[in-house]
């Protein structure tokens, strides 16, 4: 799409605090501001100072931050307004602060006066003030079509069986996920549901997906909400700094075509010591190269000589590699030595192995991350982890599937698969960022 020469279009791009958000909100942002939009990007201050790092020079005039202030509180000082950084008890009260900068929202976009508000899934209450402003706003989900479905299935349909049942929940998934909502109030009034982030969307919903993994997904939320669900692609956030991780991609680069297992659990989320034990050993009896990311909440730092078996490091020293902290992602799955992502399943982590045609050992941890799981089984690109009525895995579950992937002629099949629907999402990534445009220069011009 040529960009056109009218006055560019501002959006007020609004995600929620967590990084599985803000990057892809600013993935987004960045596109469209290639395509002749002005951008407005809020968030708070702690949030922008990591935004500000992946942002290239020749962006910050076409993309602005803005900052949202939080109410201060004395256990939760501006250095935790983000899900990154406070600890899990303070999570209901970084939610409930977060649900208190309505004030602060009204007066930025008071301010600011966009022709577009982009909006996320905690925050309805934007897309009210919004509209009062007479402004359109439009919702962005960072989650998949075939979770969202089957969520909104359920709260629409209660106790009807969900269509597609290679999406499911295990009875202790839904126990957890029920626990996990109740420890979080949403302010939103009663008549708009779980789901008034979608009803007060204006007439389309953008959605971090692709049709060519989704698409009966993507037609069945559209059918259930009534919306057109317009897939964004899948929004790969890339390092702007080439140095970064150059000693593990040289690792990489002395290793054999497929023979090392990428293992991340995302960047919010911290394993028990008996999770990682029982990796470590399993890891042991499959015997492949890996690269572990090993993280720990702020503040703290892993011992890895203590929570790894002993001897550990020692044993594996010629074909492992553990990172504490940050690493590549992107690089490393795009490289051609990783044979499979050991991932917990979020979309964004999902979305990139789709792009990078690289299998999923899926261990998905909470949320929507079990039907994030499924999905990657269903498209038949990879295999979750084997567990018990209790959602418990041991060494020899996570052994036999690093196996299945690695070294096993199952392998193949997964691989092919992978790099087929790889080249699937990259061939519609450019027409789907195209026709989210369109629509959204069609509602900028109704205002």
């Amino acid at each position: 799409m040529e960009a056109r020469n009218e006055i560019k279009p501002s959006i007020l791009v609004f995600p929620w605090i967590a990084y599985g958000h803000i990057f892809p909100y600013l993935e987004l942002s960045k596109n469209l501001s290639n395509k002749n939009f002005h951008i407005y990007f809020c968030s708070t201050p702690i949030n922008l100072d990591s935004v500000k790092n992946s942002l290239h020079e020749q962006q910050s005039d076409s993309i602005q931050l803005v900052e949202l202030q939080l109410p201060s509180f004395h256990d939760l000082p501006p250095n935790l307004h983000t899900t990154k950084n406070v600890p899990p008890n303070l999570m209901p009260r970084l939610f409930k602060a977060f649900q208190m900068s309505i004030s602060s929202f009204t007066d930025i976009i008071t301010d600011l006066k966009p022709d577009l508000l982009i909006y996320d899934v905690f925050q309805p209450w934007a897309a009210k003030i919004a509209s009062s402003m007479n402004i359109p706003a439009v919702h962005f989900a960072t989650t998949g079509a075939a979770a969202y479905s089957f969520g909104y299935h359920g709260f629409i349909h209660k106790d009807s069986t969900f269509p597609y049942p290679a999406i499911y929940f295990t009875d202790c998934e839904r126990k957890a996920l029920e626990a996990e909502i109740g420890r979080i109030k949403i302010k939103e009034d009663d008549k708009d549901g779980s789901f008034g982030h979608f009803k007060l969307s204006d007439g389309i919903i953008l959605m971090k997906t692709c049709r060519g993994i989704e698409g009966k997904y993507v037609d069945y939320l559209s059918f259930l909400c009534k919306k057109n669900v317009v897939p964004v692609g899948p929004l790969i956030t890339q390092s702007t700094n080439e140095e970064n991780g150059s000693e593990i991609v040289d690792w990489l680069s002395k290793k054999p075509l497929f023979s090392t297992v990428y293992i991340s659990f995302g960047s919010e989320n911290y394993l028990s010591k008996d999770q990682m034990e029982e990796i470590a050993k399993g890891l042991e009896l499959c015997n492949v190269n890996f690269i572990w990311v090993v993280r720990s909440p702020v503040g703290k730092k892993i011992n890895t000589n203590e929570v790894m078996p002993k001897g550990f490091l020692d044993r594996v020293e010629e074909r492992g590699v553990i990172v504490q902290g940050w690493a590549p992602q992107a690089k490393i799955l795009a490289h051609k030595s990783v044979g499979a992502f050991v991932s917990h399943c979020g979309m964004s982590s999902v979305m990139e192995s789709f792009y990078f045609g690289v299998p999923v050992i899926a261990v998905p941890l909470k949320l929507d991350q079990p039907l994030n799981a499924r999905l990657v089984v269903e498209a038949g690109v990879g295999v979750e982890v084997e567990r018990d009525e209790d959602g418990n895995f041991g060494r020899d579950e996570f052994a036999n599937a690093i196996n299945k992937v690695i070294v096993e002629t199952s392998g193949e099949k997964l691989r092919f698969r992978a790099v087929e629907l790889s080249e699937r999402m990259k061939n519609e990534e450019d027409e789907a960022m195209n026709e989210a445009v369109e629509q959204l220069f069609q509602l900028c011009k109704k205002c």
